[in-house]
């Protein structure tokens, strides 16, 4: 049995857009489709509605197959060393998750999907998502199908946003997808649009998909796929 592959690339902006495309050139010549995780607001006064040819470039990418995956509201408002979703009790993160929506509503770019800051997820923020019609939750851990309630396990491994960025992480990246990889599990790789400008981190990445491609890992993104009944009724 073949394992699955996911990449997945955070902090998409103007100042980072050469890069990823770089490097989503690169993905696109192995087969490989991104999850683009994105959040409206970042820090530095950093605003999405603002950023026009990258709202754009997410467009065309999600038109390609590639997904959108809503990563958070406001990077800015959330307090040092605490990850934005990390705690928020239901209420504020039902107010939180209904401005990110209505803003990538907006733009184009609405989606079912979600991944956290920092990966992390309180039982609050939990509820909240089912409630503002998101499906699917890419967690740390695994990703968990939000309508039926089940968890596909499988740990995300990264560089930047969160991760460490020195050499010897980066090596281990590497070596945690190859073991992953060989035993036919979920690779997930996740990776800060901040890093990809650096040859150290954008090198591991890239070969740490070779080597998942190397044992027969299929590539896909973060996808919610309906139930087969509804599917076929539709």
């Amino acid at each position: 049995m073949a394992g699955q592959l996911i990449v997945s690339v955070s902090h998409v902006s103007a100042r980072t857009l050469d890069d990823v495309a770089a490097f989503r050139a690169e993905l696109d010549a192995r087969g490989v489709p991104v999850s683009f995780l994105v959040a409206p607001r970042l820090k530095g006064g950093y605003r999405l509605d603002r950023d026009t040819p990258t709202v754009e470039w997410l467009r065309e990418r999600r038109a390609a197959d590639d997904a959108i995956v809503l990563h958070g509201f406001d990077e800015a408002a959330t307090r040092k060393r605490r990850s934005e979703f990390a705690s928020l009790a239901a209420h504020e993160a039902n107010l939180r998750l209904m401005g990110a929506d209505r803003v990538l509503e907006h733009l184009g770019l609405r989606t079912r999907l979600f991944a956290a800051p920092g990966w992390a997820v309180s039982q609050g923020a939990s509820i909240a998502l089912p409630r503002n019609g998101f499906r699917l939750l890419a967690g740390f851990g695994g990703v968990t199908d939000l309508v039926r309630g089940t968890t596909l396990r499988g740990r995300v491994v990264g560089i930047g946003a969160g991760f460490v960025t020195e050499a010897w992480w980066c090596r281990t990246v590497v070596l945690s997808t190859e073991r992953t990889a060989r035993r036919a599990g979920m690779v997930r790789l996740a990776v800060s649009a901040k890093q990809l400008g650096r040859p150290g981190p954008r090198s591991a990445v890239l070969d740490a998909v070779d080597l998942a491609l190397m044992h027969r890992c299929a590539p896909q993104v973060y996808r919610w796929e309906p139930v087969a009944a509804l599917r076929d009724a539709a």
